[in-house]
């Protein structure tokens, strides 16, 4: 832990159904059900015959609704509706053969889940650092129920990283054959599928890049990484609890 205090004392009074915990819950979900509806959008300008209109009006009509609920399992259930209509459609975004998209579930038994766990699991592990590096406690979160061992506050802020760095990259990837079905092993008694380790060294440097590729942040106006974003978000976040903004402002890509 940093000697940052007031950090962990604003986090730890915000805890609970208190005004600030709704307030930054509802915009993390916000941020993250954005930048699905962005994804889904892009993909239908670009490919004209993909039929993703319906979860796009979805998606958006969840996230009208996010300003009326006034307490966090409300706003859970709306992002898990809202992850739904977004996944539910995601096969629709691979055009590569031999990769379909399944359910999401742990552990992976295809490569699509292997690639998004894979992925996942390494953007947690970057904001779990940044949260770290501005003084928050990694365990206490707001939208992840807290759990033994679970770094709640990490797992909260990744969710408006989650498309715009880790889904749009295995896409990517996979749409230009970058990883294929021969970069996966499956092991024989659990049918479990993971990268080789070919593949696994491919997906690092995939994910190396794209952590230092470049975008204008919405609310600095001006150029940063996504890597620099992940801190940039945390130090949003604690100003928030700190009284120095009146508003958590998530990360949702124009």
């Amino acid at each position: 832990l940093t000697k940052n205090i007031f950090v962990r004392s604003a986090q730890w009074k915000a805890a609970g159904e208190t005004p600030q915990a709704i307030h930054v819950v509802r915009g993390f979900i916000r941020g993250k059900l954005k930048n699905y509806r962005k994804c889904l959008s892009q993909n239908q300008r670009d490919h004209s015959e993909l039929k993703l209109e319906p979860a796009i009006t979805q998606i958006a009509s969840i996230i009208a609704k996010l300003e009326k609920a006034d307490n966090i399992n409300s706003l859970r259930g709306l992002e898990g509706a809202g992850s739904a209509a977004y996944f539910g459609v995601f096969n629709q975004l691979i055009r590569a053969e031999g990769f379909v998209f399944k359910p999401r579930h742990r552990p992976a038994t295809d490569p699509v889940n292997s690639l998004l766990n894979f992925g996942y699991t390494l953007l947690r592990h970057d904001v779990q650092s940044a949260i770290n590096i501005v003084g928050f406690d990694p365990y206490l979160g707001y939208l992840h129920v807290q759990r033994y061992g679970r770094v709640g506050l990490a797992f909260d802020l990744m969710e408006e990283f989650r498309a715009v760095v880790i889904d749009s990259m295995i896409l990517k990837a996979i749409n230009q054959r970058v990883l294929t079905p021969n970069d996966f092993e499956v092991e024989p008694l659990s049918n479990v599928v993971r990268l080789s380790e070919t593949g696994r060294r491919e997906f690092l440097t995939l994910y190396e890049k794209k952590k230092q590729s470049e975008f204008k942040h919405p609310v600095l106006g001006r150029k940063c990484t996504y890597r620099e974003a992940f801190e940039i978000q945390a130090r949003l976040l604690a100003k928030y609890l700190m009284g120095e903004i009146d508003l958590y402002p998530p990360l949702v890509l124009r």
